[in-house]
């Protein structure tokens, strides 16, 4: 898998190892970090151990995918994530824990991996946000990402109904291509004026 170190102004973009185990248990154990996060918050630090095996580590010997575990330059442990899904969506996902909410961080982190991206010839990502969660919204336009429509999705494993913004960037000039699928699986599809 992809996940060349990449260095920022303040961050060091790594993969994950199994010691980071802890500070992943930090981001995704905060009920209010996990609130739009596709899973439910880790509770013990074996379910930690775990997920940083299943997600990362053993993904790591995939042939693509991007799995960033963002730490800031001056302690190198993880605060936060940035990812791309090796689905044919190229899903863009990133995590943050709260107390670094608010400072750019995962827009500066995000950045550095679409620019990664954007070097090794990936023709475009996806990225989608809750629209009670206006604020990751914010972060794929700033990453240069264009708002394609919206749906609505009985979410799992949450098993509640959220409807969804889907934002994509293209890097391989076909500015009119537009990822379909959730538009193709979801009923209840339509595009804002926003």
């Amino acid at each position: 898998m992809n996940t060349p170190t990449i260095e920022t102004q303040r961050l060091i973009l790594r993969r994950f190892t199994q010691d980071d185990a802890r500070a992943l248990y930090q981001i995704l154990s905060d009920e209010e970090v996990n609130t739009f996060l596709p899973m439910f918050p880790l509770k013990t630090m074996e379910e930690a151990n775990a997920y940083i095996q299943k997600q990362y580590l053993d993904t790591y010997q995939e042939p693509f995918g991007y799995r960033y575990a963002v730490c800031l330059k001056t302690d190198h442990i993880p605060i936060g994530y940035v990812q791309v899904s090796s689905s044919e969506s190229h899903d863009f996902g990133y995590g943050l824990r709260k107390d670094f909410w608010h400072k750019g961080i995962i827009t500066e982190a995000g950045r550095a991996v679409v620019e990664e991206l954007r070097n090794s010839g990936m023709p475009f990502i996806t990225a989608t946000h809750d629209i009670k969660n206006p604020r990751s919204g914010e972060v794929m336009k700033k990453l240069g990402m264009i708002y394609q429509y919206s749906y609505e999705e009985q979410w799992q494993p949450k098993n509640i109904p959220v409807t969804f913004r889907m934002y994509q960037l293209n890097f391989d000039g076909q500015n009119d291509r537009v990822y379909k699928k959730y538009w193709e699986q979801y009923p209840v599809h339509f595009i804002e004026d926003l």
